[in-house]
């Protein structure tokens, strides 16, 4: 970390994204450089950016939803501001305003921030190709400048583009950076929550959001496990709290989603469990062709992610990014109205419990312990080096069935060759026994004609224990008990 520009006190982590940004900003670089920042909304990115501009002296603006003449007019009084220019300035178009912008960096380093790009570029659709003209490299006005241009935006399918294929800024970025959500871990820290199921709860609903703490919810913290169901009440189902119409607004303010209500369907059915194109399209009622855009669209701007079956190459697995949307989709939306009127949403949350558990719950905590297997196991643990963690499904010809493994692990053992180091199942509410160990161990054998399992490990992942058998079996070498003790270790800052 630049030693010269110390991270804010009142940052929490983020020691990456100020690392990259500070570096970027102070490069030494002799001419004008491009950054573009982006994440999903409510990560904390204007934060970031402006404690930057703080720091160092720098230009900051964020846009509006405007036309592109009002944009201007708006841009031009925050330069004006900014240089305490004696007059008022103008700009005609954006090409004397990007020209501008370089300009106000002459004399030294300056980060020259835009927030909100994708507002600028919907109403100026040039604007990016205006942009990799005004930094062309053999241009006087790039040479003459040492501005750190920043872009920033959260609609992440349009940000996702400006620096792909044959879009007018690739090759013109030195930075590109994408501010992430807090993982499991860090956002139980940040949430200031020390009892491991409560965390998880709570992460279950809100996921790793900053702004759902701060701003959403103020500071609400369910002090206990016996205030959580009342927190929930007070929160994500309170139709008087931002948090309760988050969810829609995350999917409403991606550009170019022309149909609302079919995007609303996807997600419902992936919330559902239907996590393959074929269940998901049967769900919403239309042929796996007429879904494939909205699913591209979806994984665009990071709402779904989509990972290949582990076990059968050609099959793509759909899951949920966001936690509040898997709750909105699961719990909120098919009682909208009710909750709504908020006349009796106790009552309601606690006939809602199963659904909680079996599509919010069961799924988040599969998760989270796919997470904790690629960030934060203890090295060895698993025999070897990770190189893919996720899910699969695992046919039996002989007792006609298929299989699910929850957590399927990859890896390199000693000898270099990648094998399959651990399978494992998962369950949030359901004491693990002999069944279980016995149902791995059958997948193994049926695993062994295609993948190396002389290294396989067999993995019980539970948060509700372990029977006294089960933990007789794990001192067996090849077996593995994870509680939720383990996923959430008490020195977990340090992790």
């Amino acid at each position: 970390m630049n030693p010269l520009i110390s991270k804010p006190s009142d940052m929490f982590d983020r020691d990456r994204e100020w690392q990259a940004l500070t570096s970027f900003a102070t490069s030494g670089q002799p001419n004008a450089t491009l950054g573009v920042v982006s994440g999903r909304r409510r990560q904390g990115k204007t934060f970031l950016l402006e404690a930057l501009c703080e720091a160092t002296g720098g230009f900051y603006f964020a846009a509006d939803q405007a036309t592109e003449a009002e944009s201007l007019r708006y841009l031009a009084a925050a330069v004006a501001e900014f240089t305490e220019s004696p007059l008022p300035i103008r700009f005609d178009d954006w090409r004397q305003a990007v020209d501008t912008l370089l300009a106000v960096a002459r004399e030294r380093e300056l980060p020259v921030v835009i927030d909100e790009f994708p507002y600028l570029a919907k109403a100026s659709p040039a604007l990016p190709s205006i942009i990799q003209s005004a930094l062309a490299p053999r241009r006087a006005e790039r040479r003459n400048s040492r501005a750190r241009l920043l872009l920033c935006g959260s609609a992440m399918s349009f940000m996702g583009s400006l620096l792909a294929g044959g879009a007018p800024l690739r090759g013109r970025a030195g930075l590109e950076l994408i501010v992430p959500t807090l993982d499991y871990l860090l956002a139980a820290e940040f949430w200031e929550i020390e009892d491991p199921r409560l965390a998880f709860l709570v992460h279950a609903v809100v996921g790793g959001t900053p702004a759902y703490r701060r701003e959403f919810v103020e500071g609400d913290t369910p002090a206990d496990l016996a205030d959580f169901d009342d927190w929930v009440l007070r929160t994500a189902l309170n139709p008087a709290s931002p948090l309760f119409r988050e969810a829609r607004y995350l999917l409403s303010e991606e550009p170019g989603l022309r149909d609302p209500g079919l995007y609303h369907s996807v997600l419902a059915a992936v919330a559902q469990g239907n996590s393959t194109s074929g269940g998901i399209a049967s769900y919403v009622g239309r042929k796996a062709s007429d879904i494939t855009h909205p699913l591209t669209v979806l994984e665009d701007c990071g709402l779904l992610q989509r990972e290949p079956d582990l076990f059968r190459g050609n099959r793509m697995l759909y899951r949920i990014n966001e936690p509040l949307v898997t709750f909105y989709q699961a719990i909120t939306r098919p009682d909208w109205t009710e909750w709504e009127r908020a006349r009796d949403s106790a009552r309601l949350w606690k006939r809602r419990q199963h659904r909680f558990e079996s599509n919010v719950l069961g799924p988040h905590f599969e998760e989270v312990c796919r997470n904790w297997v690629t960030g934060y196991a203890p090295d060895g643990l698993f025999g070897g080096h990770i190189t893919r963690v996720g899910s699969g499904m695992v046919n039996d010809p002989t007792q006609k069935v298929t299989h699910e493994v929850d957590i399927a692990v990859f890896g390199e053992p000693t000898d270099g060759t990648e094998a399959l180091l651990s399978i494992g199942e998962a369950k949030w509410n359901e004491v693990m026994g002999m069944g279980h160990l016995d149902r791995l161990h059958r997948i193994r054998d049926l695993l062994s004609s295609k993948f190396d399992t002389s290294h396989t490990k067999l993995a019980c992942y539970s948060a509700a224990g372990f029977s006294p058998a089960l933990k007789a079996a794990a001192n067996q070498d090849d077996v593995l008990l994870i509680d939720l003790d383990q996923l959430y270790p008490k020195d977990r800052a340090d992790q």
